[in-house]
């Protein structure tokens, strides 16, 4: 187990080298001059030499990406041209608050969807699993932007059960500690904080929560039919124990492992796949922060955010890779 991980985390190194060099080339293959981009037309052109000069772009590419790597290795990702802030200070609220989403949206997609698919399986072609399978489809086929514009318009504009847009109560703002408002308002013990703060997640989480849900619920069905034909679990159930016991003990445990495989996909596409749902629910989230930084022509805070995106992305896959072989132990031979 210690060999398998030490060398999948070894194999991050030139994983995360290669993305570095994406992205730096992306950001440098953006047509025009960055610095008049900026500045704008009328700009002098004393002044765009003085921006180039400080953004480095006046030196040799190789020597700007050594500079851009050697910042990286010490956690500075640079200032943000719009705000003059530092980017490794500026992004965490925005970090945290997708990760909070995507979480949320995350823990509702997996209970749903491999539960459902459990059932499903467990009752082949029944009437719930007819039922299960064609909301997937559904699920799956649904425009996230369409799903949230009728979830505001039905609970919040028609029922007025749930807020429509924001992460927080503006009249009640949370004391922020972690930039997790749902820890930080158990940590101060505001539990009215806490139901305001969980008021405004469960529309963009549900939203969010839908295509990954679908497709968890349709691939634990699959692994879950092929895993209940097997010899083991008919003796199992010929031996008489419980039907959920063999289900959940022994059936889900075997066909894991490509349910877990989506899981950690789906949670990766969410970190930095979450813009529409962003920006339809106002929340302040890393997706928005990156967008808005586009339309800014702020390059230092799009390469940071387009690399943190991937890194999170890659770091989700590391941990379903251990999670592999710490669930069967076959996986590190």
């Amino acid at each position: 187990m210690l060999s398998y991980s030490l060398k999948r985390i070894g194999m991050l190194i030139p994983v995360l080298l290669g993305m570095t060099i994406v992205v730096f080339g992306i950001i440098r293959a953006i047509p025009g001059d960055p610095a008049q981009v900026i500045l704008g037309q009328r700009a002098t052109e004393e002044a765009v030499r003085q921006l180039t000069a400080k953004l480095g772009l006046d030196q040799p590419i190789h020597i700007q990406y050594g500079s851009y790597l050697m910042d990286l290795l010490r956690g500075d990702l640079g200032e943000s041209i719009r705000t003059g802030e530092q980017i490794s200070k500026e992004i965490m609220p925005y970090l945290a608050a997708t990760a909070e989403l995507t979480i949320f949206a995350m823990i509702i997609a997996v209970v749903v969807g491999v539960n459902a698919g459990i059932i499903s399986a467990w009752f082949q072609r029944s009437w719930f699993d007819y039922l299960a399978m064609v909301i997937a489809l559904i699920g799956i086929s649904m425009p996230i932007f369409w799903l949230g514009l009728m979830e505001q318009w039905f609970f919040s504009i028609q029922l007025d059960w749930l807020p429509t847009t924001g992460r927080e109560n503006i009249r009640n703002p949370v004391d922020s500690i972690t930039n997790l408002y749902l820890i930080d308002t158990l940590i101060q013990g505001r539990f009215d904080q806490f139901g305001e703060v969980l008021s405004h997640l469960i529309l963009p989480g549900t939203a969010l929560a839908t295509i990954p849900m679908a497709i968890i619920a349709r691939i634990t069905r699959s692994s879950m039919i092929e895993v209940l034909n097997a010899d083991y679990i008919r003796t199992a159930r010929a031996k008489g124990l419980r039907m959920s016991w063999v289900v959940y003990r022994h059936a889900l445990k075997n066909a894991v492992i490509p349910i877990l495989t989506v899981i950690g996909l789906q949670t990766g596409l969410l970190l930095g796949g979450a813009i529409l749902t962003e920006t339809i629910f106002g929340w302040p989230g890393l997706g928005r922060y990156v967008v808005d930084a586009i339309g800014f022509r702020d390059y230092p805070v799009i390469q940071s955010g387009i690399l943190l995106i991937a890194l999170l992305f890659v770091l989700v896959n590391l941990i379903v890779d251990l999670l592999y072989a710490a669930i069967d132990p076959r996986i590190k031979y």
